[in-house]
């Protein structure tokens, strides 16, 4: 009888701690994601370097890798070489219009010589006409020397649009994890061809992961955004462990509640979604499942 009364005590007490630990004391059940990102290539060509692999942790922008730019760099050198040519005749220019305007400032002070000697009737109209004709040939000339140099600044500012065309392509060139981060998936290796746009990595931060659950209607009264909440994870078969985590979104919508919930009476009833940011030490994995108690 002792014996007996024994095991119903423990069986009690057996049912008393699965009720704590249990199911029934949480108000939201989900799954845990990551905000991933694909990282794709800039420029085409091919990969010379891609110095990651999957599950590695970065911890700020790095580099990483980067596309062959051989022909991109002949290419700059052979802008460079016209440029410098180009640019090599804008000296001779400058000093065409230097001394074009020098006989232009001799040329009007030869007109206010000649308009007083007019006026004092000492020389003819036709001095009076050549000495204007002169400075007119002159201000042409100059004006035709400034428009060729117009012409060869634009050929020059042409060309250097195209030098930070190139840099921004070799730049692009660079493979790059931009922020911190972890590799979920590789895509590509070193000596492989790629286009702009290929897909060559993807990333997700899991400094921190959210946990999107669902709730009924009735419980939205007892949640709001930045509500400081306990989020359960599982230990082990046995046992539970416990986070702190944030609420960070609330749908203002309701849905029907996601297939993967097992029962059909469930999968029929309306919820609204909700998001929980939560630190991750470390023990939490996407897609790992967790409840929330508030």
């Amino acid at each position: 009888m002792r014996q007996i009364k024994l095991y119903i005590g423990l069986i009690i007490a057996m049912l008393v701690s699965a009720c704590n630990n249990g199911d029934q004391l949480s108000d939201a059940y989900g799954n845990f994601e990551a905000v991933d990102y694909m990282i794709s290539a800039e420029n085409s060509g091919k990969i010379m370097g891609l110095n990651l692999k999957e599950g590695d942790v970065f911890n700020e922008p790095t580099l990483v890798g980067y596309i062959d730019t051989a022909q991109l760099f002949l290419k700059k050198e052979q802008l460079k070489a016209q440029r410098k040519s180009i640019a090599s005749g804008i000296q001779n220019i400058i000093s065409r219009i230097d001394v074009y305007k020098e006989q232009l400032v001799l040329l009007q002070k030869d007109k206010q010589r000649i308009d007083k000697m007019y006026a004092d009737e000492a020389v003819s109209v036709k001095e009076v006409d050549d000495i204007n004709g002169n400075i007119q040939v002159v201000e042409k000339q100059i004006k035709s020397v400034q428009s060729e140099n117009a012409k060869v600044l634009g050929n020059i500012e042409s060309l250097d649009r195209q030098i930070e065309s190139i840099n921004d392509l070799i730049a692009k060139s660079k493979i790059m994890v931009p922020e911190a981060a972890t590799v979920l998936e590789k895509y590509k290796e070193p000596f492989e061809m790629v286009n702009a746009g290929t897909p060559l990595f993807k990333l997700a931060d899991l400094r921190s992961l959210d946990l999107r659950a669902y709730i009924s209607g009735d419980q939205l009264s007892s949640v709001r955004i930045g509500q400081k909440v306990k989020v359960i994870i599982d230990k082990n078969a046995d046992e539970n462990e416990s986070l702190e985590g944030e609420i960070t979104w609330i749908s203002s919508q309701s849905e029907f509640t996601p297939k993967i919930i097992q029962t059909k009476q469930e999968r029929v009833k309306l919820v609204y979604a909700l998001k929980v940011r939560v630190v991750n030490d470390g023990r939490l994995k996407i897609g790992m499942p967790g409840e929330i108690r508030f």
